[in-house]
């Protein structure tokens, strides 16, 4: 996993690389430069282009003095520079970059000449303020940053738009400069994964500068970007001689009258991730369509849970369980079992303030935004949304999969997972039963809590990729379940 670092920690794993690499940091500011010029080269490949360069006299600034010339060098021969004063003093590698700026026939410009504005620049890059920013923008900066929302420009941000913290809350309406792309280096900022940084760029670009990872003490995080390869490392091949029993018998508690989709979508996408057995408890006028869809899936009757309890590995509950709440409340009183509760079983648990202490350590509650709220209260931002959830999943050692566009998953200890998989065109009903699902698969077949969940919504997210890939543009919850065995072989 890839631990995203605050900003104090960025700056002890810079002096690390400088120290431990023997380089300096003007050097290490040109290889960040290199960086970005290689990633602009993709994003704009017409050197024709006007480019305008804004610089503020910090490090940031340096950066954007440092990729000015290295474009001009690099045949993007139509770019300018302006300069805004940020502080009173310019860091020492701003002005090194300003010095090698100033042999290249490159036009540089003070911000107090404004000449910026008539500008007929086509890009710009945004070079003003890095992540050191602690303050809302304000005065003349605040002006340059409207003026140039207001021009509408293709705007690429390095590392950072400015007016934007790296980590904590972002306010809906504070003042940030709008990009198109952000490419920020090494790491993603924290704040790029709140769904209130779709206001402030579509979307940011990781590019790698050699910074230093090989210091533990001074990378530690509470959170952190699952890989590919930690899936690769969780995920267990199926053994040549192992059998149906060998990977669980899972049970669905779902559905009702009306709500019966939710169930067959859950059983069906816990059925095609892997469990030995899937069993479904709902309604019995519902048992014809269950046998139509899904044959492999059994019928429970719900008057034979607690006889039948013991049999079963993982329990998912929840999705379409309607005015089926209160048996909920009935399993609550049974055996632990590894158990997840989404969607209906939320809704009981808010509805009825039943205790969430009765839940058994290690539960899994996969809410969306306003489930998370109806259960714990109103949050004015994802940053406090976040916060809570860590003091909640501690507070009574469960593990909550806060569902979004990236999804955080929150463990007992406070640690947040974040899943980077996942697209806009799963934007459609029945896509959190599927994940619910296939998460209680996971159970089953006896990952612990904190694997089942990253398994299943990293796969979860990769299904809905590859169909992305493959040309869909809006994916239905069943054919996402249908893809699941696919991309399980993968991992295989």
């Amino acid at each position: 996993m890839i631990n995203i670092l605050n900003s104090d920690q960025i700056h002890v794993l810079e002096l690390a690389t400088l120290n431990r690499n023997n380089i300096s940091s003007h050097q290490l500011m040109e290889l960040a430069a290199i960086a970005f010029s290689k990633c602009f080269y993709e994003l704009v490949p017409n050197n024709d282009e006007s480019i305008v360069v804004l610089c503020g006299t910090g490090n940031n600034g340096g950066d954007g003095l440092a990729i000015a010339r290295i474009l001009y060098n690099s045949g993007y021969l139509n770019v300018a520079v302006f300069i805004f004063r940020v502080g009173t003093q310019e860091s020492s590698n701003f002005s090194t970059n300003l010095h090698l700026l100033q042999k290249t026939p490159v036009p540089i410009k003070r911000w107090e000449e404004r000449e910026f504005v008539n500008s007929n620049g086509s890009i710009i890059i945004d070079a003003l303020l890095g992540i050191g920013l602690n303050r809302t923008l304000d005065g003349e900066l605040l002006d340059l940053v409207n003026n140039v929302n207001r021009l509408d420009k293709h705007v690429i941000a390095v590392d950072i738009p400015t007016g934007m913290a790296s980590e904590g809350g972002l306010k809906p309406n504070a003042p940030v400069m709008r990009a198109k792309e952000v490419v920020s280096f090494q790491l993603p900022k924290l704040s790029f994964f709140f769904p209130e940084s779709k206001n402030v760029f579509e979307r940011f670009i990781v590019v790698e500068i050699g910074l230093d990872g090989g210091f533990p003490e001074n990378s530690y995080s509470n959170y952190s970007l699952i890989e590919k390869s930690d899936i690769h490392r969780i995920y267990k091949k199926r053994d040549a001689f192992s059998h149906k029993g060998t990977y669980g018998k899972a049970l669905i508690i779902a559905g009702d009258t009306n709500t019966l989709g939710a169930a067959l979508l859950c059983a069906e996408a816990c059925l095609h991730t892997g469990a030995g057995l899937t069993s479904a408890c709902i309604p019995h006028e519902s048992l014809l369509a269950l046998t139509i869809r899904s044959p492999e899936v059994m019928y429970v009757n719900e008057n034979e849970l607690e006889s039948r309890w013991d049999e079963f590995n993982a329990i998912g509950i929840g999705p379409g369980l309607g005015k089926r709440g209160e048996l909920l409340r009935k399993i609550l009183t049974w055996k632990n079992k590894p158990l997840l509760l989404d969607a209906d079983a939320l809704n009981e648990l808010a509805n009825h303030r039943l205790d969430l202490a009765k839940l058994p350590e290690n539960t899994i509650i996969t809410p969306h935004m306003k489930e998370f709220d109806r259960l714990f209260g109103m949050s004015t931002s994802w940053w406090a949304r976040l916060q809570l959830a860590r003091e909640k999943a501690h507070e009574h050692q469960i593990v909550i999969v806060l569902k979004n566009r990236y999804t955080f998953i929150i463990l007992p200890n406070k640690k947040v997972l974040i899943n980077p998989t996942g697209n806009p065109a799963m934007a459609s009903g029945g896509m959190g039963d599927v994940l619910s699902g296939m998460i209680t698969a996971f159970l089953a077949q006896g990952y612990a809590a904190e694997e089942a969940a990253v398994l299943g919504c990293y796969l979860h997210g990769k299904a809905g990729d590859v169909l992305v890939a493959e040309g869909m543009g809006v994916i239905p919850a069943t054919v996402l379940s249908a893809k699941i065995p696919f991309v399980l072989k993968e991992f295989s």
